[in-house]
């Protein structure tokens, strides 16, 4: 029987690895899951069996570990395979964001069209990795026919959504704050927000006292059902965008990091509601870049990404990978792994 590991470091990651862990077990293989951070575990249900150790991790002696965050303890046993913990937002730079290769990886699982590419590049450069692409596992709830969060009313619904980062977010600007405090007043329109897990907390208790009627805060890391009933999101450089968008919904954006023509972006106060406003009727130019943005990020809309994840791990599993290379040595990176795990066995 095979056995998987899903390694996460942030409690974000959970539902990416949540859709996988049905598909193996459903499979008939084994499961289980590892955190860096004791922050992500309160978010772990009794569904997930958590191991608390590196030690209970090698002696599990996992086939797979499916890697949702950006490194993985180079002394796991089994392939180790990334499947990423966000889309491509264009937050950092080529070399310090979504393609930096960090020598850790066998096999990256691609979303799109957008990411094979570069991956398939720095595939024939480095020669130690294969690429495949899959889409992403943490969407496949998205396709699904039904949802466990009803519509909260029959208003417009407008979703917040604000990453941490401070020169981007949103959430920090008080006069954008105090712009979401009026609309949510006026009534006319249903407000949902979400907040990055890492968002400062006295940024997140602002957003909680503003819970009036028409507006409702979500301290939750499944953010997919929220999606699922908004019709329209607010929001600044945040990973939750390309989710949205993939429902065919458009997004208004705050002075966005790199303004794309799929997304409505702003640089103004005085511009949110109107924008709002004209993104309610779904614009057949804004509509005509978001299919495009769709297709080349992540063409899937079956729900069956997991699958494919499951079928490509497999696959270079039982493969002959003889023709690929040695990992670097990484001999700096690897023992500040072991550093942080406090892991010096050998």
């Amino acid at each position: 029987m095979k056995r998987f590991l899903i390694h996460i470091s942030q409690g974000y990651s959970i539902p990416i690895g949540k859709p996988l862990q049905k598909e193996i077990r459903e499979r008939g293989y084994e499961v289980k899951w590892f955190s860096e951070s004791e922050n992500a575990k309160k978010y772990l249900t009794d569904e997930e069996e958590l191991l608390e150790s590196v030690q209970e991790v090698m002696d599990y002696n996992p086939h797979i570990v499916l890697v949702a965050t950006d490194s993985v303890p180079h002394f796991f046993p089994g392939i180790k395979v990334e499947i990423f913990h966000g889309f491509l937002v264009n937050k950092w730079s080529f070399k310090k964001g979504h393609f930096r290769i960090r020598g850790f990886f066998d096999l990256y699982c691609t979303q799109g069209p957008s990411t094979t590419g570069p991956f398939n590049e720095l595939k024939r450069k480095h020669k130690y990795f294969e690429v495949v692409e899959t889409g992403w596992s943490k969407v496949d709830p998205l396709f699904e026919a039904t949802n466990k969060l009803k519509r909260i009313s029959a208003k417009p619904t407008v979703l917040i959504s604000s990453t941490f980062t401070t020169r981007y977010s949103l959430a920090k600007i008080p006069e954008v704050y105090e712009e979401i405090k009026r609309l949510s007043l006026l009534g006319k329109w249903q407000f949902l927000v979400i907040l990055h897990p890492m968002m400062d907390l006295a940024i997140v208790e602002k957003f909680k006292n503003l819970e009036n009627e028409n507006l409702k805060y979500f301290d939750t890391t499944d953010i997919i059902p929220i999606l699922k009933i908004a019709d329209v999101m607010f929001s600044d450089t945040t990973s939750a965008i390309p989710e949205f968008i993939l429902q065919r919904k458009p997004v208004v954006t705050f002075r966005n990091n790199k303004p794309m023509p799929h997304l409505m972006n702003i640089e103004s106060v005085e511009d949110i509601e109107k924008t709002i406003e004209k993104a309610f009727s779904y614009p057949n130019e804004v509509m005509k870049e978001i299919d495009d943005y769709i297709e080349f990020t992540h063409p899937y809309s079956d729900g069956k990404s997991s699958n494919r994840i499951v079928d490509a791990t497999l696959a270079f599993l039982e493969k002959d990978r003889s023709y690929l290379k040695r990992k670097p040595l990484n001999l700096v990176r690897k023992f500040q792994m072991r550093k942080k795990l406090n892991y010096f066995k050998f």
